[in-house]
């Protein structure tokens, strides 16, 4: 049986022609290279090339072997641009879901990051319900989910993500316009846009206006952070979003109050419990995870901290 290295040293030599060719072909000493042909041509009792000055050609025996040879080699080519597809993200695809919250601005983020490690990746992103994830992740749809709350199933594990706070948002021009921050009991003092006590950011402000037995009255109902943003820029209300929605000023045309009372809430990844995970989808919660922590609470304030600041 022929090696790896034999067969590597004899094609060389094939192809240039010469001990010293080959040698300089695969970066080694060309007494080695003769060393090893020699060998190889003993031990398997078949001469494979006849010397004439100083150049090295086939034997006729030979042919068959060197096609075979050849043969192996192409194979290796194949295997290698196999390979060299797979670490660009080719043949593969990434399919992650994400509640809307998140998939305003921070999975775009994190996406530009994976898209310049693997620029060949096929990439699919569904926007999901919370209620949708369940069946996206147990029925093998996708990977993993960006999560805005966790959810109890015991064929889904949770990964945190990162921190984040709640803010009033208010359209250019309206009496809290300009300020840095407000409280629950000015915020009920003026229509509200949203504020369903079922969302899990809306059961926060609902706690908290019930703790302080405060009355409100929501004017208009909508579900998504981008809808309920689009009615506050329009001059119909005022009304409390979640950080990442307008991170690095992904709505413009609002202002962002801090809220005097604690907000703060977890995001997680949601993934199917046992089910191996891909590089290319540990990457992405990798950068999610990045991009999300990197507006923490914990590591800005007022409109810095709603993520005011330079894209990476």
């Amino acid at each position: 049986m022929m090696t790896l290295r034999q067969v590597e040293v004899i094609r060389a030599v094939m192809v240039t022609g010469t001990i010293g060719g080959a040698a300089k072909l695969l970066n080694v000493s060309a007494p080695g290279i003769s060393r090893l042909v020699k060998y190889t041509e003993r031990s398997l009792g078949i001469r494979f090339f006849q010397r004439q000055n100083g150049r090295y050609f086939p034997t006729p025996e030979a042919e068959n072997i060197f096609e075979q040879i050849n043969g192996v080699y192409k194979k290796v080519d194949d295997l290698s641009e196999i390979i060299s597809k797979i670490g660009r993200g080719g043949l593969s695809e990434l399919r992650i879901g994400s509640v809307p919250s998140i998939s305003q601005v921070m999975v775009p983020r994190a996406i530009e990051r994976v898209r310049r490690r693997y620029p060949d990746l096929g990439i699919d992103i569904n926007i999901l319900k919370l209620e949708e994830a369940i069946d996206y992740l147990m029925l093998g749809r996708g990977e993993c989910v960006a999560m805005s709350y966790r959810l109890e199933h015991s064929g889904l594990d949770f990964m945190p993500l990162a921190s984040g706070e709640l803010y009033c948002i208010v359209p250019p021009g309206h009496e809290l316009a300009g300020r840095k921050q407000v409280s629950a009991a000015e915020i009920t003092r003026y229509p509200l846009i949203g504020i369903d006590p079922n969302d899990p950011y809306g059961r926060i402000m609902a706690e908290i206006f019930a703790r302080n037995r405060l009355d409100y009255n929501i004017t208009i109902r909508a579900r998504f952070g981008t809808t309920v943003c689009a009615l506050v820029k329009a001059g119909l209300g005022i009304a409390i979003i979640d950080q990442f929605t307008v991170a690095h000023g992904g709505y413009p045309g609002i202002e962002l109050l801090k809220i005097t009372e604690p907000t703060r809430f977890d995001t997680y990844i949601a993934v199917k419990r046992g089910a191996p995970l891909s590089l290319h989808v540990e990457y992405f919660i990798e950068s999610l995870r990045a991009e999300m922590r990197a507006v923490e609470p914990s590591r800005g304030n007022g409109k810095a901290a709603a993520g005011r600041g330079r894209k990476k």
